[in-house]
C-alpha cells in the first residue's frame, strides 16, 4: 500500500557530514509532534497519531530515494534498491510507537537515523551490493493491546492468529484497528520476508542504560538482547489480630514475601549477567491492625544468556520455597512471559566494531537489558544493534535525552558500516 505524505512531512534532506546529527534531531522534534496527548508524547499502535507519524516517515523515505509503503501490520517500509536486481536485502529500522508520556528518542531515533543514512548514500549516488529496507514498526511497546512486536513478528512470519482477537481497553480488536488504519488483517502473511533473501537486521537505538555514559563513549556494540522471564508470585499465610498473636506464632504472608524479595535481590547480585526486579507488591484486603494473610508480587528476570536466566530462576524459586516452608506459608509462582535472548550475529558485531575503529573511537561491547524488535527477528535472520549514549540512562520519560554530537556519530557510523559491508564475505554467502 502506497502512502501519500502531506507537504508538511517533507523537510530538506540531511546533508552528509557533521550536519547529519542536527538534521536527525530536527526530524525527531517534528516526529514528537504526532501525539495522542496535548501535553506530552503518547503515540500508540494504530491510532490517528501513529497514522500521522507514518505519513511523515513515508515522506522522508521518499525524499531519501526510497519507495515507501505500508505493510499489512502497519509497518512503514522504505526500499532502496541495490546495485543489481538480484541482490539480497539488509533490514534497518526500529519503532515509532511510544509508551504513554514518552521521550522522543526511544525507537524513533533508529528509524530517523536509518533514513538519514540512506539519504546520504542516495545523495552520493551510491548503490550497494545489497538492497536496504528501512522498517518503521508500530507495536514494539505493546501498550495499546495485550500483545507486542506485531510488526516485527509479521516480518518474521510468526504472528499468532490469536493476536488479531486481542482487544484494547475500549474493546477494539487488533483486527478492527488494522482495518481502521487501512490494512488488511487477513493479509498479515504477506508481510513475511523470504529468509533466503535477507542478510540481516541492524538497528540503532538509545542505550536506555548508563554504561556508555560511564565509559564516556557515544556509541556501543550490542552483543545480545536479554531474554526475560516474568512471574506473578502469591504467598498465602494466616490472618490474625495485630495485637494478640505472638511473633513466634505468626504466619505473616507479607513478611515472608519481603524476605523473598531480598533473597531475589541477593541472588541477582551474586550472579553475573543476571538482573532481577520486583516491580509491584500488594496486600489484598490489608489493614493496619491485621497480620497479612496474602501477599502478591511480580518478578522480572533478565539475562543475555538463557542458561544464566533459567538457572537463576530455578535457584530463586528454590530459595523462595525454602523461605515459605520455614515460615509456614504457601507460595505459588505463575509464569506470565518467557522470551529467549536474542544474540547478535558475530559478523554484524565485527562490522560495527570495524566502523567504530574507522571513526577513531574505542569499540565497547555490551548487552541490552531492554527488549527490542530484534527479539522477534533473532530466530529469523542475523541481528545487530548500535547503542547510542543517553543522559543518565533515562528512558520512557519526557526527560529522555541524547546529544546531537552522539547522534551524528551514530549516523556516520551506520553509513560507514553500510558502505563497507560485502555480502560475498559473509558466513554462508561465499
Amino acid at each position: 500500500m502506497t502512502l501519500s505524505p502531506t507537504h508538511a512531512s517533507r523537510p530538506q534532506e540531511p546533508a552528509p557530514g557533521p550536519a547529519l546529527g542536527a538534521a536527525v534531531m530536527d526530524r525527531l522534534a517534528a516526529l514528537a509532534g504526532f501525539s495522542g496527548d496535548a501535553d506530552g508524547l503518547t503515540r500508540l499502535y494504530l491510532t490517528p497519531a501513529h497514522k500521522a507519524a507514518a505519513l511523515a516517515v513515508a515522506g522522508w523515505m521518499e525524499q531519501a530515494g526510497m519507495a515507501a509503503g505500508l505493510d499489512p501490520a502497519g509497518t512503514v517500509v522504505g526500499r532502496y534498491e541495490g546495485a543489481r536486481a538480484d541482490v539480497p536485502t539488509l533490514l534497518l529500522g526500529s519503532h515509532i510507537d511510544t509508551v504513554r508520556h514518552a521521550g522522543r528518542y526511544d525507537g524513533n531515533l533508529g528509524v530517523v537515523v536509518a533514513i538519514a543514512a540512506v539519504a546520504a548514500l542516495h545523495a552520493a549516488g551510491v548503490r550497494l551490493p545489497f538492497a536496504i529496507e528501512v522498517l518503521a514498526f508500530g507495536d514494539e511497546e505493546g501498550v495499546r493491546f495485550p500483545v507486542t512486536l506485531t510488526g516485527s513478528r509479521a516480518v518474521a512470519g510468526t504472528v499468532p492468529p490469536a493476536f488479531l482477537e486481542a482487544r484494547d481497553p475500549d474493546g477494539v480488536s487488533l483486527a478492527q484497528a488494522l482495518r481502521d488504519f487501512g490494512c488488511d488483517p487477513l493479509a498479515l502473511g504477506r508481510a513475511a520476508r523470504d529468509r533466503a533473501r535477507i542478510l540481516g537486521y541492524l538497528e540503532v537505538h538509545i542505550e536506555q542504560g548508563p554504561v556508555l555514559e560511564a565509559e564516556n563513549l557515544p556509541v556501543g556494540i550490542v552483543t545480545a538482547i536479554a531474554g526475560a522471564s516474568r512471574l506473578a508470585v502469591t504467598v498465602e499465610g494466616r490472618a490474625g489480630h495485630a495485637g494478640t498473636v505472638p511473633m513466634r506464632l505468626r504466619r505473616d504472608a507479607l513478611a515472608a514475601a519481603a524476605e523473598m524479595v531480598l533473597a531475589i535481590e541477593a541472588a541477582a547480585c551474586a550472579t553475573p549477567d543476571l538482573v532481577a526486579t520486583v516491580g509491584r507488591i500488594a496486600v489484598p484486603r490489608g489493614a493496619v491492625n491485621v497480620i497479612p494473610e496474602r501477599a502478591e508480587f511480580t518478578l522480572d528476570l533478565r539475562s543475555p544468556s538463557d542458561r544464566v536466566r533459567r538457572e537463576g530462576l530455578a535457584g530463586i524459586l528454590r530459595a523462595c520455597e525454602a523461605i515459605a516452608a520455614r515460615r509456614g506459608v504457601a507460595m505459588r509462582a505463575t509464569a506470565s512471559y518467557d522470551e529467549p535472548a536474542g544474540p547478535c550475529a558475530p559478523w554484524l558485531m565485527e562490522a560495527i566494531a570495524e566502523g567504530v575503529g574507522r571513526l577513531g573511537l574505542r569499540p565497547l561491547r555490551l548487552p541490552s537489558g531492554a527488549g527490542h524488535d530484534g527479539l522477534a527477528l533473532a530466530g529469523f535472520c542475523p541481528i545487530g544493534m548500535i547503542f547510542v549514549r543517553c543522559a543518565g540512562g533515562l528512558s520512557h520519560s519526557p526527560a529522555e535525552s541524547v546529544a546531537v554530537e552522539d547522534v551524528d556519530v551514530a549516523t556516520r557510523l551506520l553509513v560507514d558500516v553500510l558502505r563497507h559491508l560485502d555480502p560475498a564475505r559473509l558466513p554462508g554467502r561465499a
